[in-house]
């Protein structure tokens, strides 16, 4: 089944781009407002000006709620198909990469150009074993291009999940070596040993200085800023009390040694070797705190958290004014059989939340130039979902706005905004 699966995707692959397919209807005013009123957006530019939100870009195109037949100028639908007849019936979007190039205009009517750039799996995921469906699309009013996506999906068997892991969290052995390091830990401190006869760092602590011998051990309290040396991204196999995937870092510290530890909130696409980095504790418990590091990025200004809460009718009436009919988003007793635990938001939802985020702190006339979000935790209805953002120094005439939103159990997205400034 698995080459059959593969056979399929290098056919779509090597077809390459579609044909163009129309939107269903023009850019219109109701749609618009509709979508508006269902994200709580305010910002009056685009009824006043004629335009349309760019987080819209996808809507126009969606199928509806009852598609036609297979349209085999969709290559996302084409391989899907595929995945469903193997077993794969249950969709999630994972990821999502939007450039716009200029506002879509009221009356204008567009068409769609996909392809099909990669089919990854078969893969075991918290939702099941699936595979990884990645598409690029070009959107054109006429012939002109306005906007352009990649768009990650994960199509999964239902009930494929793997059984809850162990709620424990995996713990370090503490000695008389490195109860020194543990204690600093606790106190907020990253301690480093040091010889108490000729001052030589080394990490990890033990008990005889390996350059001169010596059992004087003392230690020193280091900086917490360093550089990764080198990291894995692991993904595979579940690790008790923690949400795959984890990246863990070696890291050069000022003072010359180098220690290991998890790298917290950051993309694993997105860490490169010679990243500044700077230490954070996670308090486990009232025994153990452990080291960990976060990406030391130059300092922005802070958006102020906004905090939304997902009621049901937050999640249905979103993913109606997205045409985004995928029973998980309305059907509570779906969403539970399909592994969740009651129906959730979709990515185009969230894609607009988060351009409402950015444009309500930079004002109605700023303009976004593109848009990347990663999905994690599901936001389900009932959740609350906090948002906060930082701003860079403008660069090239654009400022770009990273923005995390957060639910009880962890990240649900993390983006990152283009805007003209």
């Amino acid at each position: 089944m698995d080459e059959a699966i593969h056979d399929a995707a290098r056919r779509i692959i090597e077809a390459g781009e579609s044909a163009p397919r129309e939107a269903r209807d023009p850019v219109n005013l109701p749609a618009i407002r509709g979508w508006l009123e269902a994200m709580g957006d305010t910002n009056p530019v685009y009824e006043r000006d004629g335009l349309a939100p760019p987080a819209m870009v996808q809507v126009w195109t969606m199928p509806g709620l009852r598609p036609a037949a297979l349209d085999p100028a969709d290559p996302l639908r084409v391989m899907s198909a595929v995945l469903d007849d193997a077993g794969f019936t249950s969709i999630v979007a994972t990821n999502c990469e939007q450039t716009y190039e200029r506002y879509l205009r009221d009356g204008e009517r567009l068409t769609v150009r996909g392809r099909l750039t990669g089919v990854s799996g078969p893969k075991r995921t918290a939702l099941g074993e699936g595979w990884f469906v990645t598409t690029e699309s070009i959107w054109s009013a006429g012939d002109e291009p306005v906007a352009s996506m990649r768009f990650r999906v994960l199509k999964f068997r239902p009930g494929t999940a793997a059984p809850p892991a162990d709620p424990g969290t995996l713990r370090p052995v503490i000695s008389p070596d490195t109860a020194f390091f543990w204690a600093g830990t606790a106190a907020g401190e990253l301690r480093v040993q040091r010889c108490g006869e000729c001052g030589a760092l080394r990490h990890p602590p033990g008990p005889a200085c390996p350059r001169c011998g010596a059992t004087k051990p003392e230690y020193a309290v280091a900086s917490g800023a360093g550089r990764i040396h080198s990291y894995v991204v692991h993904r595979h196999p579940p690790l008790p009390g923690r949400r795959l995937p984890v990246v863990v870092a070696l890291v050069d510290l000022e003072e010359g040694v180098r220690i290991v530890g998890e790298l917290r909130g950051a993309d694993p696409d997105q860490v490169r070797i010679g990243a500044p980095v700077r230490v954070k504790f996670v308090r486990l418990d009232d025994e153990v705190t452990l080291p960990a590091w976060r990406l030391d990025a130059p300092a922005g200004t802070p958006l102020p958290p906004w905090e939304l809460a997902v009621t049901p009718t937050v999640v249905i009436s979103t993913a109606l004014a997205t045409r985004d009919f995928q029973d998980v988003h309305h059907d509570r007793d779906a969403a539970v059989r399909r592994g969740g635990r009651d129906i959730f938001l979709n990515i185009l939802t969230t894609a607009g939340l988060v351009q409402r985020y950015v444009t309500d702190w930079a004002g109605p006339d700023v303009t976004l130039r593109g848009m990347a979000i990663r999905l994690g935790a599901p936001c389900h209805a009932y959740d609350t979902l906090t948002f906060t953002g930082q701003a860079r120094e403008a660069r090239d005439g654009e400022r770009v706005v990273t923005v995390s939103g957060r639910t009880a159990v962890g990240e649900h997205v993390a983006a990152t905004v283009r805007v003209a400034s």
